[in-house]
């Protein structure tokens, strides 16, 4: 191989190389290219997505306020029973006393 074909051969090579890259660019370009109804509809989703976030946000703050309240509402009741047990506990002591001073009195 000669001085001229060594040139001819390594411009050809080169010229293929760019056309393949110039090519590739173009497909690239071509495929990953966003039109402006896509935007559109890009930018629709993320309105919804915020949208459903900002939704989403708002129940959870919901929810955990009324966990908060039920939970209170749980523990007051709790409180109000075990004082109406103590109570009751108390008026049947009371009750039994009563009983055994009048069977005292009776046999008395």
């Amino acid at each position: 191989m000669n001085r001229t074909e060594f040139i001819i051969a390594t411009a050809i090579i080169l010229f293929v190389a760019f056309g393949l890259g110039w090519f590739a660019c173009w497909l690239l370009h071509r495929l990953s290219r966003v039109t402006q109804a896509e935007m559109g509809e890009l930018e629709k989703m993320a309105r919804d997505l915020h949208d459903a976030e900002e939704t989403r946000d708002a129940a959870v703050n919901f929810l955990e306020s009324r966990e908060a309240e039920l939970t209170n509402q749980i523990r007051q009741s709790d409180a109000e029973l075990r004082a109406a047990m103590d109570g009751l506990r108390d008026a049947r002591h009371e009750a039994e006393e009563l009983r055994a001073y009048i069977e005292r009195i009776n046999k008395g």
